[in-house]
Parts: structure tokens; sequence; C-alpha cells
């Protein structure tokens, strides 16, 4: 069997369904499926299945693992700087948490001038904007240049089907999406929790480019990082070895993150206004790769390529079966 066979196969095994009725509150958002439990925890599974441009287009072998194991690496490395919604994980795609009062603000923090989508920093400036965020930026910049300092570029927090939007830090305050106290402590820990993340980058010969973080409370009003933290689906990461020599020649940087997918479907079609083609198995191959190099390269650990002929569902099913013996 030829290894783009193979491969096909690992996608007909995807996790593309992580509903199980014998827990309860289920909610389904693009990638995750997630429960919340009457005692305040929320069970989190990460599937397989593939989004970009707000739309799910396809699924990805060993996707939902490596987020979630990779969002698990970085939770543990930055508990010092800010307590999380981490209470176990039970199995390589699960993650209980505990459930938060979610903050309406996702907090965007970018060292490069870079970026496909409609929030990104690159487009807007390619289009002649120069205020972006609250934040003057000079003529005369370059795609993928680095910026003179890390900057904040929230965002709203849409509702299913909806896009983010952006947002300067005055307006979030007038319109009373979060108070100056909050503001000012997420976003010091944003600010704080990047640096550590670039610093476990650069170690490893990596370039943490970007990435957003969100916060929520919990019962004693403690403000909680959430959701997941520098996986390669909510930040960008370059190859720091090439950089350079990319940068300088014109080209986007090789990259270990869903900027792969996004500039994929953006050479073939205007992803807010067109039907996105059908990825080919051949990039999604590359793109699985890609995910799993980076979780092994920010880690230093082996990636476990669990069976994948075996149905994953049932796995999971047991895994959850175990953590939670009264819904089975």
């Amino acid at each position: 069997m030829s290894e783009l066979s193979e491969f096909q196969s690992l996608i007909d095994h995807c996790l593309t369904d992580a509903a199980f009725d014998e827990l309860p509150k289920f909610e389904r958002g693009k990638v995750r499926d997630s429960y919340d439990l009457p005692d305040g925890r929320r069970v989190l599974i990460a599937t397989d299945r593939q989004s970009a441009f707000d739309q799910v287009l396809a699924a990805v072998p060993y996707k939902g693992q490596v987020l979630n194991q990779t969002a698990q690496f970085w939770f543990e490395e930055t508990s010092d700087i800010c307590a999380n919604h981490v209470i176990s994980y039970p199995d390589p795609n699960i993650a209980i948490v505990k459930r938060l009062d979610m903050l309406p603000i996702e907090m965007v923090v970018r060292d490069y001038l870079t970026g496909s989508t409609d929030t990104s920093i690159w487009p807007m400036y390619e289009r002649g904007e120069r205020m972006l965020y609250g934040h003057q930026f000079p003529d005369g910049l370059r795609k993928s240049e680095k910026l003179p300092g890390t900057i904040l570029t929230p965002t709203t927090k849409a509702e299913a089907g909806g896009h983010d939007a952006p947002i300067t830090q005055p307006e979030i305050i007038e319109q009373g999406l979060l108070s100056q106290e909050q503001w000012d402590e997420l976003a010091e820990t944003s600010l704080a929790v990047f640096a550590r993340g670039r610093e476990i980058a650069a170690a490893n010969g990596l370039i943490l480019v970007d990435t957003k973080y969100e916060f929520g409370t919990d019962e004693n009003g403690q403000i909680r990082l959430a959701d997941e933290i520098h996986t390669p689906d909510s930040s960008r990461y370059w190859i720091n070895e090439s950089y350079p020599a990319r940068f300088a020649a014109g080209e986007n940087p090789e990259s270990l993150d869903k900027e792969f997918l996004r500039l994929w479907i953006a050479g073939r079609c205007d992803p807010y206004k067109d039907p996105i083609p059908k990825i080919p198995a051949e990039t999604l191959m590359e793109f699985s790769a890609k995910y799993v190099s980076l979780f092994e390269t920010v880690t230093g650990r082996a990636f476990d390529h669990a069976d994948a002929e075996a149905p994953l569902r049932d796995r999971i099913r047991a895994s959850l079966a175990r953590e939670l013996p009264d819904y089975f």
C-alpha cells in the first residue's frame, strides 16, 4: 500500500463526531465537542475536524490529539504565570476543565506583520490602513516583518456562524465588555504568557509569531486562562533557521501551523466569497505532518501515534467511562 493510500485510510478513521448520549448539555464547536456537567466541570473533546475561514472543511489525522496535548504542555509551562481551567487529561483527545464565565474578548498578541484572515494586520496594512487596533503603523513595512515591539490586537468573540471583529482597548471599556481592571490583568497576563511561549519556542528553533488567548472567571471571580494555548490552530509558528533568507527573498516563512492551509485555500479562491475547493489528500497529509512536527519540536517529546485503525470513538468512550463512571 502506498503512503498516500495509507494516509487515506487514516482520514477514513478520523474523529469527526464526539457526541455521546450519556453525557449532558452537548455543544458542538468548529473543532471541539463539549459537555457541561452539573458539578461545574466541562468535558472538551478535540476532534480531527479542520476549520479555516470560519468553516469546517475536512478531517486531518491526529489533529485533535496534537491540539489537546500541545495545549496540555503549554498550560503546564505557564501555570506559574496564570491560573488556567485544566483539571485533568484522561485521554489524548480529552480535557476535563473548570466551567468558567467566559470573557467576551479574544486577546491576540503579535510580534510580526503577517496573516491572511480579515482580522489579521497584514491584509489591513496591505489595503493601506495604518491605524490598526489603536496602533499607528509606518509606511514601508513588508509582509512577515518583525514589529518594533509586541502588540495586542484584541477581537470580539463572535456567536456561532459569525465573524470575530477588531476592537480597541478604549472601545472595550466604553462598551462595557471588560472593566479597566480586567483589561489591565488580561493585557499583562497575555504579554507574559506570550513571552514565555516565545522563549520556549526559540529554544527549540521556532518563532512564535502570534497567538490568541481566551479567559474566563471562576466561581470566585478569579480570571483563568481557558480554551487552548499556543496550539497550531490558535498560533502561528515559523521555522527560525530559514526565516531570514525567506524574508529577504520575499517568500512566505516555513510554517508549522494552520496558516499553511489558509494560504493553500486563499491561493485558489476568495474564501469569504467563493466556494472553497475540496482539499486533496496529499495536502492534508502534509498538513497532518506539520502538526505532528510542531508538537514534537516545541515539546521535545515523541508523538504517540495511537492505533489509527482502532475506532477513535470507542477509545474515547472507554476513557470517558473510566473518568466519569456515573454516566456510563
